[in-house]
């Protein structure tokens, strides 16, 4: 393919609009001496003339014409593709997978203030009360884990620190909960997400006879929950995700005993995010919130 000189080619765009290469030369910033020379290179290379040179008029040949409607397409074609590149790249939406329980009881209730911060930022939400195992079509996931995700970056968000939680209305009456050995009397909430919470805590705190699968067992963490708020046992807490509760009075912890496990909530994202700016203001922004407890 034999493509005509570019910047001559870009005088006769002008010149043929215009008509007048003092125009087209006020237009490209040249002299006119510099327009007649670049049209003449450009009629060399075709081997035909463009302009017809009258004192201080010029007008398009037959030929000259029809080179400018025919290449009339291809200077729209270059004036939009042109405008394209130029344009500010859209924003596309953060797309963030979060454990359910996680985003029900940490990240949403703080989340205003993420779009208060940066307002033009847009998120697209997918939970599950499953692991999610790789990121998939996710640009940021929320998950438990010990940071070990191949071909990502992790960063540590929040310990989990087990601790029984209930109802206040428990730690009264007959059967009123002040010490572990009292779960015994009691109905144990647990979830099929986390079987393995209850039975490290009790083995940690030296009541490993009391069998936690004898209680009732949910579907999820945040099942549990909703349960022991309405009273119907004593469910495993994550400190993190039952503080606000804790504070509030909804839930008590009958023992002030944490249990401090090895895996932990992590941010993961792709190694090609790491500098992309949508994720780095949603990642340094939940940073902040985590160090503030």
């Amino acid at each position: 393919m034999k493509l005509p000189p570019l910047n001559p080619l870009r005088m006769f765009e002008s010149a043929s609009r215009t008509l007048s290469f003092t125009q087209t030369a006020r237009e490209l910033h040249v002299t006119p001496g510099a327009v007649s020379r670049q049209i003449k290179v450009l009629e060399d290379f075709l081997g035909m003339r463009l302009f017809e040179r009258a004192n201080r008029e010029v007008r398009l040949t037959p030929g000259g014409l029809q080179y400018r409607d025919d290449l009339h397409g291809a200077f729209e074609r270059i004036e939009q593709a042109t405008a394209k590149a130029l344009a500010p790249p859209a924003a596309k939406p953060l797309q963030i997978w979060c454990q359910m329980t996680f985003a029900m009881r940490w990240l949403l209730p703080r989340m205003p203030a993420f779009h208060v911060a940066h307002p033009d930022r847009d998120t697209v939400f997918t939970t599950s009360f499953k692991p999610l195992r790789t990121l998939g079509d996710a640009d940021v996931m929320i998950g438990i884990g010990h940071g070990d995700w191949p071909g990502a970056i992790s960063r540590r968000l929040v310990d989990i620190e087990l601790l029984p939680v209930c109802s206040p209305q428990l730690l009264t009456g007959p059967n009123a909960i002040t010490t572990p050995r009292d779960l015994a009397r009691h109905t144990l909430l647990q979830s099929t997400a986390r079987p393995d919470y209850w039975r490290r805590w009790l083995d940690a705190n030296g009541v490993g006879d009391i069998d936690p699968t004898h209680g009732l067992t949910f579907e999820n963490v945040a099942l549990a929950y909703q349960a022991a708020l309405q009273g119907l046992g004593v469910a495993m807490g994550q400190y993190a995700l039952v503080k606000d509760d804790l504070t509030a009075g909804r839930l008590v912890a009958p023992f002030d005993k944490r249990l401090l496990i090895d895996s932990a909530f992590y941010l993961v994202y792709s190694e090609r995010l790491e500098y992309d700016p949508h994720l780095c203001d949603f990642r340094d922004w939940l940073l902040e919130e985590v160090a503030k407890g």
